[in-house]
């Protein structure tokens, strides 16, 4: 597995202010609903089966979870985005009190020195991480450190091959590809629970339409 010339930023870069004000509309609502055929809500259900009192999210997004989802009572959150205006963006819309922020690259070794957490939640980011699933193996490498023994990292992504999607979205996906959003047309099942069972114990993976929902444990 190789690492080199991965760069996270062109996946990043594409949320401004301008496309996460219609993120949940576009993406959660019609592309989830209808292109990768994994409804919004059953990735909030999952989302918060998951989600502890002591908690990282990472690769925040439009922050729709962070407001819908059902955290428990004196929640501890953290939010962990390469980009600054995802951050701000996810914390004012967070219905957790006691949240903070941390600019960083999943890619790269984490420099981590606070408390540990019992859950950490990966929703929509393998897919718009450089690489094959085989070379993302460096996102698990680099959190499960951040993890208390028994903790669960959990998480969704859009697979791009052993899928059979609709037309609609065969064009986009390979769009979001051709332009650096996504690079998951490598990214298939067998890769992701080889590299989960190699990190974490407990593996399950359910596939919903084009989106693997997935989790182990430390």
């Amino acid at each position: 597995m190789n690492k080199e010339n991965l760069d996270s930023a062109a996946g990043a870069e594409v949320y401004s202010d301008k496309t996460l004000r219609i993120y949940d509309l576009l993406v959660l609502r019609f592309s989830n609903t209808f292109l990768w055929r994994c409804s919004a809500s059953k990735a909030l259900s999952f989302f918060n089966r998951n989600v502890s009192a002591n908690h990282l999210d990472v690769g925040v997004g439009s922050g729709y979870f962070l407001e819908h989802g059902r955290f428990p009572d004196k929640t501890r959150l953290v939010l962990m985005d390469l980009n600054q205006t995802c951050l701000d963006y996810a914390k004012a819309r967070s219905v957790v009190a006691n949240v903070s922020t941390t600019q960083a690259d999943v890619l790269e070794p984490i420099d981590w020195t606070d408390a540990k957490f019992d859950s950490i939640n990966l929703g929509y980011l393998l897919h718009c991480l450089p690489g094959s699933m085989k070379q993302k193996y460096m996102v698990f490498e680099n959190l499960r450190p951040l993890l208390n023994d028994g903790g669960i990292l959990f998480g969704s992504t859009i697979l791009g091959e052993g899928q059979k999607p609709n037309w609609a979205a065969r064009k986009l996906m390979g769009f979001y590809n051709s332009k650096g959003i996504f690079s998951n047309a490598q990214d298939n099942l067998d890769d992701l629970r080889s590299i989960l069972e190699t990190y974490f114990r407990d593996v399950t993976i359910e596939v919903v339409g084009e989106v693997a929902l997935f989790k182990g444990r430390v």
